[in-house]
């Protein structure tokens, strides 16, 4: 039982790279044409209060004993030599969210970690790595390839893996292994206020064990209700999920190259397997893919995606590959394979219930539906998503608001929900309206009756023929001055059929307006 429950316990991997400012300085200076880096000490300054401060420092700097927060000034008394440079951290989170990008190749759990850092969810993926030793080198490879310094550790929770990132010695820590590591970091592993941590320590309490030892009820009564949640989650006895930075797909394929590729020959052999997998795999559940998702992972770092989206769930193969080609093909920015791809990964974004199909005895099957949702599908792959539109009904009685248009991949575009017209039956409501609807003028035999004749746009239309009223009150909840109205189907007497409404009635103030609101076929 005891393996059991170990096995199911989730691993994270934290990683921070503690001299990101200065490493993006050294990648800027090394692209420009092999310039060498300056030897002097670099600190990153930014404007405090009237007074300039240093927001990060290199390697070096913090050697000689400079720190974030100090002014330039003092650290420039402490070494004349040194080289200031101003703090951008929007480059620096820029470049973060690359390597985060990067770095989803070994899992989709992957979420930022600030300031400069990153927390995955490595749970049951460490295998395709090795292990997770294998994972740890594999990630130190990809960082050093970016020209990045990092320090990582693989814990049982989240926040422990990321204090003895920080705060203690880097490395794989098993279950319980994990706890008794954090026992030893100093108090400063909580970041907690520098306040807090100086009464803790005037206390004698200088590290986690100690606070460990002690009971709850009076640390929380002195340090906040929040400090025995924080502290539990440090010492790994809860375990707080992380929330991804992209929400992962509900089925994931992957392929790892031991050498790049860069043939579009190749690339499509790659994507065509990777569907085949995936569409014996949504077989195996009874479901069809509704929006898929191909990741091509460069060598350098950069990464693309690119998503086709269904407008019925499919498990076609060949199909979802043709919409692939049509979506890269329309693309403003083309993908480029550079030095080539060394991963590509199709996701299954979004999954709907797919029931077989028997085929007749010929083999041929009832495609009418079938065929226009791959005419859908097409059309969305070449335009976008919000270029192909459909008519969705809505909950109004009002006509012009009675529909939206939603685009046409997604579920909620559905059809089912419009009343069946009858066979015999003439419509009771023109295909086409108009919004807003015109103004005629109308000539009834009584004030409230159907109209005996009208004119639209200067030309006078005698009715024959006229069928209603159909009353639809106003919508009151959204407008207390919206009035009620009265629509008729009229047919004048060169046979063409209008569709008129007369808005308020008699008795109310302002006296009621005849609209025509559509034309009939």
């Amino acid at each position: 039982m005891t393996d059991v429950l170990l096995s199911n316990r989730c691993r994270y991997l934290a990683i921070w790279f503690p001299w990101l400012p200065s490493d993006r300085l050294l990648r800027i200076r090394s692209s420009r044409g092999g310039e060498a880096p300056e030897a002097a000490p670099v600190v990153f300054v930014e404007k405090v209060g009237g007074a300039l401060k240093l927001a990060a420092v290199d390697l070096e700097a913090a050697r000689a004993g400079l720190s974030s927060g100090m002014t330039l000034a003092d650290a420039q008394a402490r070494l004349p030599q040194l080289e200031s440079v101003v703090h951008q951290p929007d480059h620096d989170q820029a470049l973060l969210e690359q390597v985060l990008r990067d770095f989803g190749r070994f899992t989709p759990m992957i979420a930022l970690d600030a300031p400069h850092g990153l927390v995955l969810d490595i749970t049951g993926c460490d295998h395709l790595f090795g292990g997770e030793d294998g994972l740890m080198q594999a990630t130190a490879q990809r960082a050093a390839r970016m020209g990045l310094q990092l320090r990582q550790a693989i814990a049982s929770t989240p926040h422990a893996a990321r204090a003895l990132c920080r705060f203690g010695r880097q490395g794989r820590y098993e279950f319980g292994q994990d706890r008794a590591a954090v026992r030893q970091l100093p108090v400063g592993a909580l970041e907690i206020s520098a306040r807090d941590e100086q009464a803790l320590r005037r206390a004698g309490l200088k590290r986690i064990g100690d606070l460990d030892d002690r009971a709850r009820g009076p640390l929380a009564a002195r340090f906040g209700t929040d400090f025995p949640a924080r502290l539990a989650r440090i010492l790994g006895d809860e375990d707080v999920r992380i929330t991804p930075y992209r929400p992962p797909a509900p089925l994931v394929s992957d392929r790892i190259f031991f050498e790049p590729i860069a043939a579009p020959e190749d690339i499509e052999r790659v994507l065509s397997d990777l569907m085949e997998e995936t569409a014996v795999r949504l077989a195996l559940t009874g479901q069809g893919g509704r929006g898929f998702e191909a990741g091509f992972f460069r060598v350098d770092g950069v990464v693309r995606h690119v998503e086709v989206l269904t407008g019925h769930p499919t498990r076609d193969v060949k199909s979802v590959l043709r919409l692939f080609r049509e979506r890269m093909a329309a693309m403003a920015h083309p993908i480029e394979a550079g030095f080539g791809f060394d991963q590509i990964r199709l996701s299954v974004t979004a999954a709907d219930t797919l029931s077989d199909r028997q085929q007749g005895l010929d083999g041929d099957d009832e495609l009418t539906d079938e065929a226009f949702g791959e005419l859908i599908d097409r059309l969305t792959a070449r335009l976008g998503a919000d270029a192909v539109l459909r008519f969705v009904s809505h909950a109004s009685y009002i006509p012009e608001r009675a529909q939206r248009l939603h685009p046409a991949f997604k579920a909620q575009a559905r059809t089912s929900d419009w009343p069946a017209p009858h066979a015999e039956e003439p419509p009771l409501r023109p295909l086409q309206i108009f919004t807003p609807p015109q103004p005629v003028e109308t000539l009834a035999e009584v004030p409230d009756g159907s109209p005996l004749r009208f004119r639209w746009r200067r030309v006078l239309h005698h009715v024959a023929r006229s069928e209603g009223p159909e009353r639809i009150a106003g919508e009151w909840w959204r407008a207390p001055d919206q009035r009620t109205r009265d629509y008729y189907r009229v047919e004048d007497t060169d046979g063409r059929r209008f569709w008129l409404f007369r808005q308020g009635l008699y008795g109310q103030t302002p006296e009621p307006r005849w609209y025509i609101h559509g034309l009939f076929p």
